[in-house]
């Protein structure tokens, strides 16, 4: 991840805002590359199996994005809130614009609030992803390859029904967590 000397020169000249934007839309671009790929595969072979090479593929990613992250920032994350700090500079965390990230004590918390991915599938006459295998794997890999202590819990998310305003959330904790749904 070393940019060449001319390319640090050459970003180092934008300015800040348009630079943040840059980086935004490049953020943007893995996750529109990731969906045309998603569409390609479940239109030839269908939902399971597109999900299937997702979640494979996120599993790894997950663990290259999460030691990564851990050496630009110069984070361990040996509590929640410096686990939280890294997830949320992740590109997955970073392309969802409406979110809700809470901390309290050693438990945090991400919600997804408004979802462009799953408005995006309605928009086009699709039912919604079932992502929760996807992202389940994803949160685990993430945390595991940073601290195996950090256990994830899905709250809610798609297949799962989810209340109005919130597509999926998840708790993070470290230790044992009781992995059982709440009750409504």
């Amino acid at each position: 991840m070393i940019a060449t000397r001319d390319d640090r020169q050459m970003l180092g000249e934008i300015p800040r805002e348009k630079l943040l934007d840059l980086f935004l839309l490049q953020i943007r671009n893995i996750w529109r590359v990731d969906g045309l790929y998603f569409l390609g595969i479940e239109k030839r072979f269908g939902t399971q199996a597109a999900t299937e090479i997702d979640r494979e593929c996120w599993n790894t990613m997950a663990k290259l994005e999460s030691r990564a992250l851990s050496k630009v920032l110069g984070l361990i994350a040996d509590n929640i809130e410096s686990f939280m700090t890294l997830l949320r500079n992740s590109s997955w965390a970073l392309d969802i614009a409406q979110k809700e990230v809470e901390m309290s004590g050693d438990k945090g918390v991400l919600r997804v609030v408004d979802c462009r991915t799953q408005k995006t599938r309605i928009a086009k006459g699709l039912s919604e992803f079932p992502c929760k295998p996807v992202r389940q794997e994803y949160l685990e890999s993430f945390a595991r390859e940073l601290n195996p202590e950090i256990q994830v819990r899905c709250v809610t998310c798609p297949p799962d029904e989810h209340p109005s305003g919130t597509w999926c959330e998840w708790e993070f904790t470290m230790g044992a967590i009781d992995r059982r749904q709440p009750s409504s």
